[in-house]
């Protein structure tokens, strides 16, 4: 196993970073993060840019060069959220990112289907890591339940190994991860 972290000096914004990249069984892109910001009128362009370059680009640049070397009955789990899913007011631009992925998944995955490599996300809700930083004790005093990372880590592995592609996970506390059920409007009956 490879991890790939910003502090261990790999960006994932970074779409040269990528070509050091080689073939893997199963790749999980999970790097995200989070504006902070509710307020559009607040948010920073600095801000605005960096949530971009991690949470969309580092996205496409991985599926791009994994594409490239992963062998065939490979396959690759990209972290969303359930804010890819539906609205989330504290953070647009989070949420934006991760509508994004979603759709970017949903949509790559014939292509990859093609080289036979397959993509789903799964899409957390509130996972218990570091990200939720000042935030965690005023979520927790909520009353919100928290995920622990171990069974998104087992999400993945369901994901990937399901057969299915192009599917998005719904992952909630205190229940089995379970394929968000899209409309398809423009598939026939």
């Amino acid at each position: 196993m490879r991890i790939l972290d910003l502090a261990d000096g790999f960006d994932v914004s970074d779409a040269a970073a990528w070509e050091s990249i080689g073939p893997v069984q199963l790749a999980c892109l999970n790097a995200g993060i989070g504006t902070g910001e509710g307020d559009m009128t607040r948010l920073s362009n600095e801000s605005y840019r960096r949530i971009l370059a991690t949470n969309a680009d580092g996205v496409v640049f991985g599926v791009r060069r994994l594409a490239r070397v992963m062998d065939e009955g490979s396959a690759i789990v990209v972290t969303a959220s359930l804010a890819g899913l539906t609205t989330m007011v504290t953070d647009p631009i989070y949420s934006g990112t991760k509508h994004f992925v979603v759709g970017f998944v949903r949509s790559v995955a014939p292509q990859l289907a093609e080289r036979r490599i397959t993509i789903n996300a799964v899409c957390p809700a509130i996972v218990d890591t570091p990200m939720l930083g000042e935030m965690r004790d005023r979520i927790v005093e909520a009353g919100f339940p928290l995920i622990q990372p171990s069974e998104i880590a087992e999400a993945v592995v369901g994901a990937a190994r399901d057969g299915s592609t192009g599917e998005c996970w719904a992952c909630l506390p205190g229940r089995p991860p379970e394929k968000f059920a899209f409309h398809r409007f423009f598939e026939s009956a």
